[in-house]
């Protein structure tokens, strides 16, 4: 199947759930993922969009564990950068209507522990479509240290995902 395709396929899936019905699901992935959270001290994370498992709580509770949370900010058509987490009134509305941290830059990318890799299709291999940007793809293969989950619904995870060279896989999928 072609990204494209598959792009919508997952849309439509996504349709067939109320918003209360995906937060619902996103109470699930969240439950996982603070438990694999435990030990992480720096954590790259996203601010998610309404379509996304909800990421929202998980943050500012990671913030309130005394963990460092940095977040992408989307800077030109090519690259984001990193700026460190301090709380809603650090976000505004940035590039794709995703809330983008206004704070200090992170620049400590070796200090990171693990990435929170959004994403609209995994497979069991870890291969990720995203939103056919490519930021974190471009992001990710200059920093190939950084432990990468990604971050869906089980509706998200699909048998095969269309892999080119330059797509970046995850090393694991909640």
């Amino acid at each position: 199947m072609r990204k494209e395709a598959l792009r919508l396929q997952i849309r439509q899936r996504k349709q067939q759930y109320t918003p209360q019905q995906l937060e619902e699901l996103s109470l699930r992935v969240i439950g996982r993922l603070m438990a694999r959270l435990s030990d992480a001290q720096v954590v790259l994370a996203y601010y998610s969009l309404p379509d996304e498992v909800n990421t929202h709580q998980l943050i500012d509770n990671l913030l309130a564990a005394g963990k460092t949370v940095v977040l992408p900010r989307v800077i030109n058509a090519e690259s984001m950068e990193l700026h460190r987490y301090i709380g809603t009134q650090d976000l505004q509305e940035g590039a794709f209507h995703i809330m983008e941290p206004v704070g200090e830059p992170f620049t400590n990318y070796h200090l990171i522990d693990v990435a929170l890799i959004p994403g609209v299709a995994f497979d069991a291999v870890g291969h990720r479509l995203g939103r056919g940007r490519g930021y974190y793809d471009r992001f990710l293969s200059a920093h190939t240290d950084i432990y990468k989950i990604g971050v869906c619904f089980d509706f998200q995870k699909v048998p095969e995902v269309p892999a080119d060279e330059q797509d970046v896989p995850v090393d694991e999928v909640i």
